[in-house]
């Protein structure tokens, strides 16, 4: 039995909305057993087909899933006021996370992300900590704020990144091979926390300082190849913020016993992840 995504449009004012895409189980759930829910959601240059296999391996092994695309993204509205992952982050997946608990009665949710997904993620549960009850475990692909400046090619990178960005007033998707654009008002945040190696939101809130307190386990899984967006120690830096002994780091590369070095992208949407590394994400989510 194939499973259809099905498209929920939840509002996020009288003429926009976010898109929250629905995959149901592909197997049917036994009457005694209540259904677990997996949210997801991408991360910049993004929209929900770098989730879409692994939602559907999910779906294949009993799981619903949700995917919420941010605003500006994939079949989210094109909204042309200023936002940033902040708005994101306790805005958009407020809103998801209201219609999940409220309107469809989710108990709990295991939550699955990708690149900057994981930061936003990250700052609605330190802004909501009454959601983190609700949470089982976390799992980031690709997820690091503030560890990608570590070497001088990677910080001169960032900076030409930014100012590069700032004349032209956003990113092109065809630069970094993605779908979607990106604006220079969303990436001036994840520049200036590279740059500074801190984490602070735009009106001064430390949410670095802060990420201890979020206790969701978290499995972060990085690729061996990511060398600037999400490097290994950028992931390693942004998981020991959490200091919590429960969480675990995965490398993905030949070293490692993995087929390839992965990339930023290929650790999250290919069929070599897809044969080695859901499996293993499969793992953490049915132990917590």
């Amino acid at each position: 039995m194939k499973s259809e995504f099905k498209l929920i449009k939840i509002p996020i004012d009288q003429e926009n909305h976010i898109a929250l895409w629905q995959l149901n189980p592909t197997q049917s759930i036994p009457d005694n057993l209540p259904t677990t829910d997996i949210f997801l959601t991408h991360g910049t240059f993004s929209n929900r087909k770098v989730l879409s296999a692994m939602a559907a391996f999910l779906a294949d092994k009993g799981f619903r899933c949700w995917i919420m695309e941010w605003r500006n993204h994939g079949s989210s509205s094109r909204i042309k006021s200023h936002f940033n992952f902040e708005t994101i982050a306790l805005k958009d997946i407020h809103l998801a996370f209201n219609y999940l608990f409220e309107e469809q009665q989710v108990k709990q949710l295991h939550c699955i992300t990708h690149s900057g997904g994981g930061i936003c993620l990250t700052m609605f549960l330190i802004k909501n900590p009454q959601f983190c009850d609700k949470i089982k475990s976390m799992i980031f692909f690709g997820c690091q704020a503030f560890g990608a400046g570590t070497t001088l090619k990677n910080k001169l990178s960032i900076r030409i990144g930014k100012y590069g960005s700032k004349m032209l007033g956003f990113i092109p998707a065809s630069m970094v091979g993605s779908p979607e654009n990106e604006s220079y008002g969303l990436m001036k945040q994840w520049f200036d926390w590279n740059i500074s190696q801190e984490f602070i939101g735009e009106e001064g809130f430390d949410y670095k300082k802060e990420m201890q307190k979020v206790k969701v386990p978290v499995f972060s899984i990085c690729g061996g190849g990511d060398h600037f967006i999400a490097p290994v120690e950028g992931c390693q830096k942004f998981l020991s913020a959490f200091e919590n002994p429960k969480n675990k780091l995965l490398i993905c590369s030949k070293e490692n016993g993995f087929r390839e070095n992965y990339n930023h992208s290929r650790v999250m949407h290919s069929k070599n992840a897809s044969q080695e590394i859901y499996p293993l994400a499969l793992n953490w989510i049915e132990s917590c």
